[in-house]
């Protein structure tokens, strides 16, 4: 019996060597826990230099986006600009031709009045023609002012300097009446402008 118990006692001495302090097995789980965060690591990092690159490429592109809308924003306003230019040249191209009309129908109710033509007619005609001033006035087309102001030679074409009881540089007579398109010339209005009174010589 007691060689049985001996022997029984020796395998026990030889297992107990198997089992690893509990300071060891702490220190190789700790290691094994780095290892696999190393892995994490490097895989985070990876994926911010990903996000980094993709942002260097949306970069260009944002920009290229932004002159894009501007140039179309640019051309957007240049076509609306260029168009309303456009409406005002044909609108003052089509006045242009007009206002000889104009003129002639004023030549018409002047000589109308000089020859005492039947008033019902005259009245008729002064009629169609305070239509046309009407018209054009809606389009902002005025009359430039001339009898009894100032000679400007930016508005007045002097045709003649005459003497009368007027100041001098003062427009006495319209020949042809000039117009305005907002505040554009037109046409400048044909006048006579005074030389001043005449200057009486004492006679010996």
């Amino acid at each position: 019996m007691s060689k049985e118990k001996k022997t029984k006692a020796e395998e026990v001495e030889k297992e107990e060597p198997l089992d690893q302090p509990a300071a060891d097995v702490s220190a190789e789980t700790s290691a094994q826990a780095e290892e696999a965060d190393i892995p994490a690591e490097e895989a985070a990092q990876e994926d911010v230099e990903l996000i980094e690159e993709e942002k260097e490429e949306e970069e260009p592109l944002r920009l290229q986006l932004m002159r894009l809308q501007a140039d179309f924003d640019n051309f957007r306003k240049r076509q609306v600009r260029e168009r309303a230019e456009w409406i005002v040249r044909a609108n003052e191209d089509l006045f242009m031709e007009l206002l000889p009309v104009l003129d002639h129908y004023e030549m018409g109710l002047k000589s109308a009045e000089e020859h005492q033509t039947d008033c019902s007619v005259t009245e008729g005609f002064k009629l169609v023609y305070n239509q046309l001033l009407d018209l054009l006035e809606k389009h902002n087309v005025t009359p430039v002012e001339a009898i009894g102001e100032a000679f400007n030679p930016h508005i007045h074409e002097a045709l003649t300097h005459m003497p009368s009881d007027k100041p001098a540089e003062t427009v006495i007579e319209q020949v042809r009446r000039g117009y305005r398109l907002g505040d554009k010339l037109l046409r400048a209005a044909q006048v006579v402008v005074s030389s001043g009174p005449v200057e009486e010589k004492d006679s010996e």
